[in-house]
C-alpha cells in the first residue's frame, strides 16, 4: 500500500494553448484557472508530483475512495471526490471524479456605484472526469482522462470538453520513476462572444521521483518537476504536509493527510484529504 495513496489526487484538467494570431491578442490569458489548482494534501505536500498524471492510476489495485478539500485564498474553496476501481473483465484501472470550486456571493459594482449597488452575484467552476489507465509492460504505463468542464459567472456560463494524457516509466534504476503528461487538451470557454473567449490552461509537465532512503515499510521520497503553464504564472511556492495511515478493518485502510502551501502575497492554502482503500 506504500504507493497507493500517492496517486489518488491525479484527476483533473482541461484546455489548449493560447494563439497569438487571433484578432485580439490573448497570449498569456487562460480561463478555468481552477484547473491549475492541485488537489490532495499528500500530493501537494510532495510538490504535486503525482497530481497531474493519469498513468499513475494503473499502479493501484482494489477500490479506493478519496475526498479532498482545499481552503484557498480569500474565501475560495474547492472540493473533489473520486472513486478508483477495476471492472474485472478487462485490464487496467478506471476512476471517476467530480471537482467544484466555489466562493461567497460578491456584490456588484458599476461606474455609478464603485463601492457596490446592493445586489449580489455568484461564480463557480466544476469538472467531471473519467480516467482509464493500464500498464502496457511491467515498466511502462499510460493513462487518459476525459473531462466535462462547466464555468459560471452570474447568469453567464459555458461548457467545454478536455483531455489529459500521461505516461509513467520505471527506469529499473533503484526506484527511479519518470513521468510525462499533457493536461487540458481541448477547446475554449465563451461567455458572451468570441472576443470574450478564453482557452483552458494546457500544461506540459515532466517529473521524476525516487525513494532515496528506505527503512522497513518507510521511505524518504525525493521528487522534482518541470512544468510550463500557458500564462507563465504559478502562485504556489513552498509546500509541506503530514499524514497518518491506519487500518480500519482486515480489508480496509484509511489515510488522513494535511498540507500547507505558501502562495506569497495571496497567503496560504490548506488542503485536507481522506482516502479509504478496500
Amino acid at each position: 500500500m506504500k504507493r497507493i495513496i500517492a496517486a489518488l489526487a491525479l484527476l483533473g484538467s482541461g484546455g489548449t494553448l493560447a494563439h497569438a494570431a487571433e484578432p485580439f491578442d490573448k497570449v498569456g490569458t487562460v480561463g478555468a484557472q481552477f484547473l491549475k489548482i492541485g488537489v490532495g494534501a499528500r500530493a501537494t505536500g510532495m510538490g504535486a508530483s503525482v497530481y497531474w498524471n493519469p498513468a499513475g492510476v494503473s499502479r493501484l489495485s482494489g477500490n479506493i475512495v478519496t475526498i479532498n478539500h482545499t481552503v484557498w485564498a480569500t474565501d475560495i474553496s474547492m472540493t473533489q471526490a473520486a472513486y478508483i476501481f477495476n471492472v474485472g473483465f478487462m485490464p487496467g484501472m478506471f476512476a471517476v471524479q467530480a471537482k467544484s470550486l466555489y466562493m461567497s456571493d460578491m456584490e456588484r459594482t458599476t461606474v455609478f456605484h464603485p463601492d457596490g449597488d446592493g445586489t449580489y452575484f455568484d461564480a463557480g467552476d466544476s469538472q467531471f472526469g473519467l480516467t482509464y489507465s493500464r500498464s502496457l509492460t511491467d515498466k511502462f504505463s499510460a493513462g487518459l482522462t476525459a473531462s466535462f468542464i462547466h464555468s459560471g459567472l452570474d447568469d453567464l456560463s459555458d461548457n467545454v470538453i478536455s483531455f489529459d494524457f500521461g505516461t509513467l516509466y520505471d527506469t529499473g534504476y533503484k526506484s527511479l520513476r519518470i513521468g510525462f503528461a499533457i493536461q487540458n487538451i481541448g477547446g475554449e470557454l465563451t461567455y458572451i462572444d468570441g472576443a470574450q473567449s478564453a482557452k483552458v490552461p494546457t500544461i506540459f509537465r515532466v517529473g521524476a521521483s525516487m525513494d532515496v532512503v528506505e527503512v522497513g515499510n518507510n521511505a524518504l521520497l525525493m521528487s522534482a518537476e518541470f512544468s510550463h503553464p500557458p500564462d507563465n504564472y504559478d502562485s504556489e511556492t513552498l509546500a509541506a504536509g503530514l499524514g497518518v495511515k491506519f487500518p480500519t478493518s482486515l480489508s480496509t485502510e484509511t489515510r488522513f493527510d494535511y498540507s500547507y502551501t505558501d502562495m506569497s502575497d495571496l497567503g496560504g492554502a490548506h488542503r485536507f484529504s481522506l482516502d479509504i482503500a478496500f
